[in-house]
């Protein structure tokens, strides 16, 4: 891990200034990528979509895009890597520490990077630490997704908490608690928003709670997974006990991650509550704004954020929504040798202004506008009444093309101006790293879990999730524990153990 550092502070400096030239003749370039908007149009579009068409003018890149609903990438993932004949030649890992990710690496499915990313300006100017969060036996093998780690939190409908009583925005994890039950028991609405994305609601709910995140470290120094720590059964019991309470969809488990905003984005809505990213928060009271005529001045939002609570210990926990990055861009052995350097060449530019524009923004004038001061708008100044008409693009673009987006060098792209809970959801990020704990066996390598690590931590989670809906008892539920320990479990701790062990 220290050679990557070294490598990159060295070799950065050495070639900043060197200009790489993105493409010297047309180039294809098959690529596979999440979407959050799989029923677009656009997406479906090959000729005469004014994004992907900016980027061949700039580039001289044509992109083949397979898009893969967000919810099945995970699936589509495994299923891909296993058909070599058949791989894209760029394509997003979801999780750059998942098992198949390091399994792949490992058997030769990508690039070995770890040499090359010095050589290009703006992949060289990533963070040294990210790029061995994400790295696999001390090499790198993808472009990781900046993603700020502290963007995990709460967001709700402040008038429904009011009318269950609540004007005051809680300040400990047990004053949450009594809100949410107050808000369940008027029985108008259902009161958090979740779908078949079940890792951040239990994550959030548990680690708030004191949990620890995937693992933890007892006093004598022994791993212990987070499952086994009391704060989380405690989130537990709470889920479970907000959804008896009709607090939650008894349908929530077959929402797709793909149409979670329809519960919130509603007239009335149907839940107004999230565990999620912040930034989502922002986004919806900017929703209610242009749709529901929901007041813009300041401090008179109706969507509260919380990034932090106190649990019964005392402290602030937040859960890590990542690792400092969501995911990596890898690329594939379907490239060859020789076309490797104008891929790195063009995801370079991906990082760069003019790329990070495209990618994040679109095209302006079409897919997003530019206020007089310079700040990034998704409709024109005075249309706001039009705005339904440009959501074709411009939603389109924010949620699926980003996903090739790594900002590796910085957010170089036009911004929407900071202001009420943009500012709030900015300032949060920037003050409450310090409440973000970690995986401690993040860095710790384990051949079991490697192996089969995610299918055991699926099973667990479908446990806890038929546990919440009232489907299984404790016992049941802890019998699912035991399964765990007994198909490899016990073998991971003492695999994490080892390794833990050998760095003291």
């Amino acid at each position: 891990m220290k050679k990557i550092v070294s490598l990159f502070m060295c070799l950065a400096m050495l070639l900043s200034l060197v200009s790489i030239a993105v493409a010297e003749e047309d180039m294809t370039l098959k690529v596979m990528l999440p979407d959050f908007y799989s029923d677009a149009e656009w997406l479906t579009l090959e000729e005469g979509n004014p994004v992907l068409q900016a980027i061949y003018d700039a580039t001289g890149v044509k992109l083949d895009i397979t898009w893969v609903a967000n919810s099945e990438y995970g699936t589509i993932t495994t299923l891909t890597i296993g058909d070599p004949a058949n791989m894209p030649e760029v394509m997003v890992m979801q999780g750059p520490r998942d098992p198949i990710t390091i399994s792949s690496a490992r058997d030769g499915a990508f690039w070995d990077l770890t040499d090359l990313i010095p050589q290009y300006p703006n992949l060289a100017a990533g963070s040294a630490a990210t790029y061995n969060n994400t790295a696999i036996d001390g090499r790198i093998y993808g472009i990781y997704r900046v993603r700020p780690n502290a963007r995990a939190g709460i967001y709700y409908r402040n008038d429904y908490a009011a009318k269950a009583g609540y004007d005051k925005v809680p300040e400990t994890v047990q004053e949450f608690k009594d809100m949410c039950m107050a808000i369940a028991a008027l029985g108008e609405v259902y009161v958090i928003n979740w779908c078949d994305y079940y890792a951040g609601t239990i994550g959030i709910m548990t680690v708030i709670s004191g949990a620890p995140y995937q693992y933890g470290i007892d006093a004598e120094g022994k791993i212990y997974p987070a499952f086994e720590d009391p704060h989380f059964q405690e989130g537990l019991d709470f889920l479970r006990d907000l959804y008896a309470a009709g607090g939650i969809d008894p349908n929530f488990m077959t929402i797709a991650s793909g149409n979670w905003n329809d519960a919130e984005r509603s007239d009335p809505p149907k839940a107004i509550m999230r565990l999620d990213c912040l930034d989502n928060g922002y986004r919806y009271q900017e929703w209610l704004q242009e749709n529901m005529g929901a007041s813009t001045v300041p401090g008179e939002e109706i969507v509260t954020l919380i990034s932090t609570l106190v649990n019964d210990e005392g402290n602030i926990q937040i859960w890590p929504q990542n690792i400092g990055c969501s995911g990596e861009v890898v690329i594939t052995k379907t490239v060859s040798e020789e076309k490797l350097p104008k891929v790195l060449a063009f995801l370079d530019w991906c990082n760069s202004a003019e790329g990070q524009t495209l990618i994040n923004c679109g095209v302006e004038g079409v897919t997003y506008w530019l206020d007089s001061n310079g700040y990034l708008l998704t409709y024109p100044e005075g249309e706001a009444e039009n705005s339904a008409k440009y959501a074709a693009y411009t939603n389109t673009v924010q949620h699926s093309l980003n996903q090739l987006g790594m900002n590796v060098n910085g957010s170089l792209a036009p911004a929407a101006e900071l202001k009420s809970l943009r500012k709030v959801y900015n300032d949060y990020l920037n003050n409450n790293i310090k409440y973000v704990i970690a995986n401690p066996c993040l860095s710790l390598e384990s051949e079991t879990y490697t192996l089969m690590g995610a299918t055991l931590d699926k099973d667990v989670e479908a446990a806890q999730v038929q546990y919440i809906a009232g489907k299984k008892t404790l016992e049941e539920l802890k019998a699912a524990y035991q399964e765990w320990y007994d198909m490899g479990g016990t073998q991971i701790l003492e695999e994490y153990q080892a390794a833990y062990d050998a760095t003291k």
